[in-house]
């Protein structure tokens, strides 16, 4: 055959499947050609993070009431006139505690005794009490902890007006909750009495609703209520109540006793003491067993 021609053949042959729409043959690379250099990807720019300024929590419009007792005029619901003071704690919403006093005194008694100072733990000496009298009654209350106070004359005592017989008090003991309960800066779901002597029948018979509790000292059914009845209404409602009394004032004694309740517990001391003599020569462990009761009502840690 004729060289020319056979160099020819092939060149002939791909020119005619070109024309059919044939492909052109691939080329293979020998096995020993290096591979192709790799396509660069295109990272795009990172964008910038903006710097967050920092968080700040927002300052407390709180303004807290001035320490000092603000005289109360309220009425019981038969019209008596009654008058009581209101000792403001010094954070916003706070619990409340009622103070119902003795027949051996009035509402004052509560500042003799140093309660309301403890209680509103503003680290003021407004009572007639100094601090470290107060402290051989009381326990440290936390910091940050503080209650605010109300106090009352029943009828017939103090500034309020009337003549005093236990159906009256007790519809004073009713009206002290009820008025406490309105008062500013303090929260009407969060509220517990603490009483003596025919105060200490008082702060259980009128704990009604927002009262979560009470502390009774020298307990006796002065009220027309019997004690055990009074108490047993708090109990099925689940609140607890604490009842104090000396071994030697058979009266509160037996009251104390004869109570029981899932609620309920009942301390005696020896001695004959009764309602703030309690106060005047108080047992070992008195004032931390009102701050347990505290504890127990309010949930204070």
């Amino acid at each position: 055959m004729n060289r020319k021609l056979a160099y020819s053949i092939p060149l002939i042959f791909a020119l005619l499947l070109a024309s059919c729409g044939g492909s052109a043959p691939v080329e293979t690379p020998p096995p020993d050609a290096p591979p192709p250099p790799a396509e660069e990807a295109t990272i795009p720019p990172e964008k910038p993070v903006a710097e967050s300024e920092p968080t700040t929590a927002p300052e407390s419009d709180f303004d807290p009431q001035p320490p000092d007792g603000q005289r109360i005029k309220f009425e019981s619901s038969d019209g008596t006139a009654l008058v009581g003071y209101y000792y403001p704690a010094s954070v916003p919403d706070a619990p409340i505690v009622v103070l119902m006093h003795w027949a051996g005194g009035d509402q004052t008694d509560w500042q003799k005794n140093g309660m309301i100072d403890w209680l509103q733990n503003r680290g003021t000496s407004g009572g007639m009490q100094s601090p470290a009298q107060q402290s051989v009654i009381y326990p440290s209350m936390p910091e940050g902890a503080s209650f605010a106070v109300f106090t009352f004359d029943f009828r017939g005592f103090g500034e309020s007006a009337g003549k005093f017989d236990q159906a009256g008090g007790l519809l004073d003991a009713k009206a002290g909750y009820e008025i406490a309960k309105t008062l500013e800066g303090i929260d009407p779901t969060r509220m517990a009495g603490i009483g003596s002597s025919i105060g200490s029948d008082g702060v259980v018979d009128g704990c009604t609703e927002g009262c979560l509790g009470a502390l009774s000292f020298s307990p006796g059914g002065y009220l027309t209520v019997p004690y055990a009845d009074a108490v047993k209404t708090l109990d099925d409602a689940g609140k607890p109540v604490t009842c104090v009394a000396s071994e030697g004032d058979s009266a509160s004694a037996n009251a104390c006793r004869e109570t029981a309740g899932e609620n309920y517990q009942s301390i005696i001391y020896s001695g004959s003491a009764h309602g703030d003599q309690l106060f005047q020569n108080p047992p070992d462990g008195f004032g931390q067993m009102i701050f347990d009761w505290l504890a127990l009502v309010f949930e204070v840690e």
